[in-house]
Formats: C-alpha cells, sequence, structure tokens
C-alpha cells in the first residue's frame, strides 16, 4: 500500500511549537513543516512539502550525516551550532536534533527534525533586559523633563522682561540669545515627554503606513534616496496607533537615509509570522516589517546603546529618534531589534496582529 500523504492536521498540535519542526520521508523530503519552521526557513508550506530537504536548504555535513545515520541506522543525534544556510543565503545557527521515527505506512515519515535557533535565547534574554532597561530610562527622563520645563518657562519669561527694560537695542542680542536656547531646550523637553501620550487605537493597514513613510522620505531627499517596497499584500490590518506608527518607522528609516547622507537605497519590506513570542507573550499570528539599508553601518562603539535617550551616531543629532521607535513598538506590544554591518543595516520591528494566547 502506498503511503498517505501527511496531512496539515494529523500534526497540528506541532503548530503550537516555538521550535521549527520538519517531518521528512525516506527520500528527505520535506513532509511536514510547522508554522515556527516556515518562519526559520523564510518558506510557506505550500511550496516545501514535497521537496527534498536539500532543495529548500543547504545543510552542513554535520547534519547531513546525521540525517543518513537517522534513516539508514535508526540512530538518533543533538547538536549544538550547526550550520543551515537558507535560500535566500543566510546563515542560521541552530541546535539540532533528528529523531528516528518508525515506518509509518499511514505517513511514511522516518525523521523527525527540530531546529532551535540560538539566537533565539540570546535576543529573549536581550529583549528582557532592554525592556527593564527601557523602564527606568524612560521613568528618569520624563521626570527629569518635567523638572526642567518649569524653570525654563521662567527663564525665558525673564528674559522677555529684561529685554523690555534694556536701553541699548545691542544689548538685546544677549536676550534673543536666552531666549531662542530656553526655546530649543523647551522643545527638547516635548519630544522627550512625547512617547507618554495616551494611545489612539484604530484599525490600520501597515503598508498604507509604510507609504506614508515612502512619500516622507522621497519628499525630504528628492532624486538621490531610493526606497523600494517587498510588501507581503496578504497581511491582514491591526490595531494600533496610526501616528505612532508612522513616526516608529519614519525616525528608523529617516536616521538611515541620513547615516547615508540622502543616497542610497532602503528598502521597506513586510512578512507574516506565526506562533511566535514577543515581550513574553505567545500571539499566534504578527507581522515583521524590516527597514534594510546599504549604508555603512552603525558604529560600534554606540551598537549596544543605540536605543538609549541622547545616544547619538551623528553630529547634531538628538538621540531621541530611536527611542522614540522603541517606545511606539513597545506600547504596540511588539519588538524592535537590530543587526548592522557596512553595507546592510537591519532594523527589524514585530508587531502581534492576534491576542496573546492563553497557552
Amino acid at each position: 500500500m502506498a503511503p498517505m500523504n501527511v496531512t496539515h492536521a494529523n500534526f497540528a498540535g506541532l503548530d503550537l511549537l516555538a521550535s521549527a519542526v520538519l517531518l521528512i520521508d525516506e527520500g528527505q523530503n520535506i513532509r511536514y513543516i510547522n508554522a515556527a519552521g516556515e518562519n526559520l526557513l523564510a518558506v510557506s508550506s505550500r511550496s516545501v512539502i514535497g521537496r527534498t530537504l536539500a532543495a529548500v536548504c543547504t545543510c552542513s555535513a554535520t547534519l547531513q550525516s546525521a540525517l543518513d545515520n537517522g534513516l539508514n541506522n535508526n540512530w538518533g543525534y543533538t547538536g549544538q551550532n550547526i550550520e543551515l544556510k537558507r535560500s535566500d543565503g543566510e546563515v542560521l545557527h541552530l541546535n539540532c536534533t533528528v529523531t528516528p521515527l518508525r515506518p509509518e505506512i499511514a505517513t511514511g515519515v522516518r525523521l523527525l527534525l527540530e531546529l532551535q535557533p540560538i539566537e533565539h535565547h540570546l535576543a529573549a534574554t536581550r529583549e528582557e533586559r532592554l525592556i527593564e532597561q527601557q523602564q527606568a530610562n524612560r521613568e528618569l527622563i520624563r521626570n527629569l523633563a518635567h523638572e526642567i520645563k518649569n524653570p525654563l518657562g521662567g527663564i525665558r519669561g525673564a528674559a522677555q522682561l529684561l529685554e523690555h527694560e534694556l536701553a541699548n537695542p545691542s544689548l538685546k542680542e544677549y536676550t534673543q540669545v536666552i531666549i531662542k536656547e530656553a526655546d530649543r531646550l523647551q522643545d527638547l523637553m516635548q519630544r522627550l515627554l512625547t512617547p507618554h501620550r495616551a494611545m489612539l487605537p484604530a484599525t490600520v493597514n501597515i503598508h498604507e503606513i509604510l507609504e506614508r513613510v515612502r512619500s516622507l522620505l522621497t519628499a525630504e531627499f528628492p532624486g538621490s534616496l531610493r526606497v523600494h517596497r517587498d510588501y507581503d499584500t496578504s497581511l491582514p490590518e491591526l490595531v494600533g496607533d496610526r501616528e505612532q506608527l508612522i513616526q516608529a518607522v519614519l525616525n528608523i528609516a529617516r536616521n538611515a537615509a541620513q547615516a547615508m547622507n540622502g543616497e542610497g537605497e532602503i528598502v521597506l519590506r513586510t512578512r507574516a509570522l506565526r506562533q511566535v513570542t514577543l515581550a513574553k507573550k505567545r500571539y499566534r499570528l504578527a507581522m515583521e516589517i524590516k527597514v534594510i539599508d546599504n549604508g555603512p553601518g552603525i558604529p560600534d562603539d554606540i551598537r549596544e546603546r543605540m536605543f538609549y535617550p541622547l545616544v547619538s551616531g551623528r553630529e547634531g543629532g538628538s538621540g531621541l529618534g530611536l527611542t522614540i521607535a522603541q517606545n511606539f513598538v513597545q506600547h504596540h506590544h511588539g519588538t524592535i531589534d537590530c543587526s548592522s554591518r557596512p553595507g546592510n543595516t537591519v532594523f527589524t520591528l514585530r508587531l502581534p496582529v492576534e491576542p496573546a494566547s492563553r497557552a
């Protein structure tokens, strides 16, 4: 009797796992891949079912040997820091487990391959630390801004009164310096306090938000900056604050454009994610927004501190753009992270689309 095809319903429980799981038959064809596996390998189940694993990704010699031994000798295998190259060229470092299964006439599945990215554990730890640091920073900055705003108003008012009393017009140059600097500091304090305004949630389309960002960028850097779209148009709408989301993405993209002096390429990319953990909560569906540029990259000396307030890698920068972006993303229960090297900087925003799972 010929083996029946594996159906998604047979292994629906595997979709609840955070680790990637693939079921492989005697010919090393993929018979099933769960949602985490689709996310990890950047593929869809429909596109890989029935294809060999080698056609979908490039396994290291160690992993290929483990698969061969699993099929030929029923040997299990567990390995750490195993390399696997995706079809898009990205190299993943994984902890891998190969488990032989009894030949099942009903399914034809011979091996269960479990893949766990090493980076996931490190990223979760880093995310937790960043959230705690950002909460402390926000409270400190908010209190400091309130304390500074009040005396600034008094300084500005006193300078205006003094200007009216001065008989010598040339002395008014000094009062104007006081007034302008007080205004500049007032504006800075207001920007520090802005992220704390209440959200105004509504149903929004992420691609409309990205198109707004794109139009603002092309208007600010006409002709010299190329902004490309790479959208998954099947993404559903989400509930969020439109202005906050626009500002978050715009701050990141504008930083990229300024780092390239307005000349270069920026890619706005969207993808769906399933069964992901964001800010310690599990979601069945989320969306991933990437802002990719081919600029010089983020300097090493600020990479670990770039989301902190008043940290800037650009002369004259306020150091608030990424802090505000991170605050707005966290307001939406999402996460933001960055990878950077010269010629390729990627900011990744992940936002939940559905309520957190109770499981």
